[in-house]
């Protein structure tokens, strides 16, 4: 009998933590069960992340050893997301003028969330400012960074110090050598992590359908499809334009990152195919170099699912209240959630801090978000599946553009990928 892969072992686990989740709906019994499971599992994935971007970066920083070089990529790659992210934004309120999703809902049978906990942290983003975010990515201590999880100061430690490997010479090379060893066993703990995805999905799909219910997602419909048919336009238009131009296919893409998409979609964390991600695209023929530094920022400034969801639930809390936005206000909306959409990246329970801080901006209703969060699950399976897409290419399209991209590689890996499907 043939060994079932890892993505059917998840998809499997989907569907029975849905089924369980429908059948015990409400049961505090089996939640306080389930939760555990799920939670360890999002614990394996943070704790294997920062360990992988400091010693991907260090160990590609300090062979790339050219500040000049490193400073090109890095202008590239941001001018890059900043053109990607803006179309991404412009999308979604095209769609949510097309579909208008929050036209004659009937808000009384909706159940509102807390969103407290959202409004505080969002009080304290706002507070910051521009100049905070920029001052936020110098680390004042990295160890306290690695113990936030905090990507962006993380990067910029990493950078540095790779440089400084790269600086002294001879005397680094152990050093380098020891973060190339870190690497490789992080790769090994990683595989051994993801042996534990299906139960972690199983758990994590099963809480969250037994807490809200299916019943949940049918007044909210409308906003679940048009967040949904939009990404999926999102991906195979926009993003297979991209793909087709710079000489690849996304159907090839999504093939090689079947595993990943199918992970990112049912724990709707991102952080959980970070590893395997960037091992994927060496093996696709993206140099290390750009693959260590591209996704990892990538996962900060380049959330093109992030930004298609931020811009139609924006939409969607003006039209729930009947306030109808002019095209002057939509286009400032635009601008508003460009600048948000990145200075709020390191920030817990990001997508819904940057919704209420848009909307305070606009001086829309901010209670109309606690409507979304019931669902926000639902949501955030398809955006981070976006996300996940749009970094990967964003690592062919860099490796391109700098002439890098090993053609040959990854010819040899599709085939590999066919060869393993058909046995």
């Amino acid at each position: 009998m043939k060994k079932f892969g890892l993505a059917t072992q998840i998809f499997v686990a989907l569907i029975l933590g849905i089924s369980v989740g429908a059948v015990f709906h409400g049961n505090e019994t089996v939640m306080v069960i389930m939760e555990p499971i799920g939670d360890i599992f999002i614990h394996l994935i943070k704790m294997i992340v920062v360990p992988i971007v400091i010693a991907a970066l260090v160990v590609s920083i300090a062979g790339v050893g050219d500040m000049k070089k490193l400073g090109k990529l890095g202008g590239k790659t941001i001018l890059y997301f900043e053109i990607v992210t803006t179309i991404a934004i412009a999308i979604g309120l095209l769609a949510a003028n097309l579909f208008h999703p929050g036209s004659g809902l009937d808000t009384s049978n909706l159940e509102k969330s807390d969103i407290s906990n959202y409004e505080e942290t969002t009080k304290t983003a706002e507070s910051q400012g521009f100049a905070e975010s920029i001052v936020h990515i110098v680390p004042k201590n990295i160890f306290e960074s690695m113990a936030q999880g905090d990507l962006l100061p993380i990067i910029f430690f990493s950078v540095f110090f790779g440089l400084g490997i790269a600086a002294i010479g001879e005397k680094g090379k152990p050093v380098l050598g020891f973060f190339e060893g870190v690497l490789e066993a992080m790769f090994w703990v990683t595989n051994q992590v993801m042996k534990f995805a299906p139960f972690g999905v199983f758990a994590l799909i099963g809480v969250t359908v037994a807490k809200f219910g299916i019943v949940t997602l049918i007044p909210l419909g409308k906003l679940v499809l048009a967040v949904y048919v939009t990404m999926v336009f999102f991906v195979f238009v926009v993003l297979g334009i991209i793909a087709k131009m710079s000489g690849t296919s996304i159907f090839v893409l999504l093939k090689v990152l079947k595993d990943e998409l199918i992970l990112a979609f049912t724990t709707a964390s991102s952080e959980a195919v970070l590893p395997r991600l960037m091992e994927k695209m060496e093996k696709f023929g993206c140099p290390k170099s750009i693959t260590s530094f591209v996704i990892p920022t990538g996962y900060t400034f380049n959330l093109d699912g992030s930004s298609i969801y931020q811009a139609i639930a924006s939409l969607f809390v003006a039209q729930m209240y009947g306030i109808d936005l002019s095209i002057t206000q939509q286009i400032t909306l635009l601008l508003v959630l460009m600048l948000t959409s990145k200075g709020m990246a390191g920030v817990p329970g990001a997508s819904f801090v940057v919704i209420l801080t848009t909307l305070g901006s606009m001086g829309l209703p901010l209670e109309g978000v606690a409507f979304i969060a019931g669902i926000d699950r639902i949501l955030d399976m398809v955006r981070t599946a976006v996300n996940v897409v749009g970094n990967s290419l964003a690592a062919i399209v860099m490796s391109k553009w700098e002439g890098e991209f090993n053609q040959e590689k990854a010819n040899h890996y599709v085939d590999s990928i066919k060869q393993s499907d058909v046995a």
